[in-house]
């Protein structure tokens, strides 16, 4: 299959602006992105009319599907909070693809979605990356696990406090940290012993994943807000070696410095939302800008649903109201979050090679005017706003073609 997107004012993000532009894509690839890209016999053509032609939107930190909206308790899997130390959690098994968050990310140009476990737990499970449109969450899958969900903060001491277990601490959080990571790192020594004598090993799914953190495979997306919660990050993954990534962040700009030196990235938001705990003081607008300018590697999350995910886009631009730079706040919501997840040789950017996810907007997305007019993923068009009807493509129903 063969599609031409002609017309645009195409934003690749990772280079230059190209009015007039054109993007093909073929078997759900992108082959070319420029002005002179000659269009194939036969290929699908759709005119964007001046529109502007982006990349699909990628949010780094969601819970689509496994905190389904208007469900309530019997669509809430994001925490399993009956053990401390979830590791063998996996967000993969608890997607439900009809969950109402998935349409609303299409409307917003989000394509790609990072679903993790929640925050109630010390280690709260591995997350994966889909598409956000599918018949199952198989058929959306664009890898798993991406990284190992880990809490600091009020959240975990709540709940474990309230159970009067630990850790109802912040030493106890991350004590029970330390305590697996030393643990795995004593499996991964026995485990290579017994492989080197050809010796029977009894497997371990805890242990097994925070071994592939340990050996740089998985990084570790650290569910943080005060800056003594980022201080400890920083300080358990200088202990162990393995990598760190800062998500929520919301005094991550008083140690931006820091970040920035030791190449952490942030994974900012949400910051549409009240300070609804202590821990939320210092959230503003301001701090996404804050962050970049001091050379640290920024995305901005919904923390869906917390904030809706199809304002993604309007947290962006909310930030570049309050001093971030526009080019770094598409980046923010695009290629950045697409390499902070190990996911930029997929998605993130309009570039041969890549898949075919692409949106066109009425203008530039970052006016809160502008409107997602089409939504393409791998090519297939599967959502359109026209004549004032949001229309998402019936995932369950396959062209002749695809059987």
């Amino acid at each position: 299959m063969k599609l031409a997107i002609i017309s645009g004012f195409v934003v690749p993000v990772d280079g230059d602006p190209i009015d007039g532009g054109t993007v093909l894509i073929e078997d759900g690839k992108i082959t070319a992105v420029g002005r002179d890209v000659a269009v194939p016999e036969r290929a699908s053509v759709v005119d964007a009319g001046g529109g502007w032609v982006l990349p699909g939107f990628v949010e780094a930190h969601g819970h689509l599907g496994v905190h389904e909206e208007a469900e309530g308790w019997a669509g809430q899997d994001t925490n399993e909070m009956t053990d401390p130390n979830g590791a063998r959690l996996r967000a993969l098994d608890a997607i439900n693809p009809a969950d109402l968050g998935f349409a609303d990310a299409l409307s917003g140009g989000v394509t790609t979605a990072v679903i993790k476990p929640g925050s109630g737990n010390p280690i709260g499970g591995q997350t994966v990356a889909v598409k956000c449109w599918g018949r199952s969450a198989d058929e959306m899958l664009i890898r798993e696990p991406v990284s190992v969900k880990s809490a600091l903060g009020e959240n975990p001491k709540r709940v474990y406090g309230d159970q009067k277990k630990l850790p109802s601490t912040r030493q106890g959080v991350a004590a029970v940290i330390r305590d697996a990571f030393m643990k795995a790192q004593d499996y991964r020594a026995r485990r290579a012993a017994a492989q080197a004598e050809g010796k029977p090993f009894d497997r371990d799914g805890t242990l097994e994943i925070l071994v592939r953190v340990l050996d740089g495979e998985l990084p570790w997306c650290q569910h943080t807000h005060r800056a003594d919660d980022i201080a400890t990050a920083l300080r358990l993954a200088a202990e162990f070696g393995y990598r760190v990534v800062i998500n929520h962040g919301t005094e991550g700009h008083l140690l931006a410095d820091t970040l920035a030196a030791r190449n952490v990235p942030v994974i900012i938001g949400p910051l549409f939302t009240s300070r609804s705990k202590v821990e939320l003081r210092q959230r503003s607008l301001r701090n996404p800008g804050i962050l970049a300018r001091a050379g640290v590697e920024v995305a901005i999350t919904t923390d869906h649903p917390v904030v809706p995910i199809h304002f993604l886009v309007h947290q962006a631009t909310l930030a570049v109201k309050e001093g971030m730079d526009p080019a770094e706040a598409l980046r923010s919501i695009t290629v950045n979050p697409a390499r902070i997840m190990g996911l930029d040789d997929r998605v993130g950017s309009l570039r041969p090679g890549l898949d075919g996810d692409v949106v066109i907007w009425s203008g530039d997305p970052l006016d809160v005017m502008s409107r997602a007019r089409r939504v393409f993923i791998s090519g297939r068009e599967v959502y359109s706003y026209t004549d004032g009807e949001p229309v998402v493509a019936d995932p369950y129903y396959r062209e002749s073609s695809d059987r």
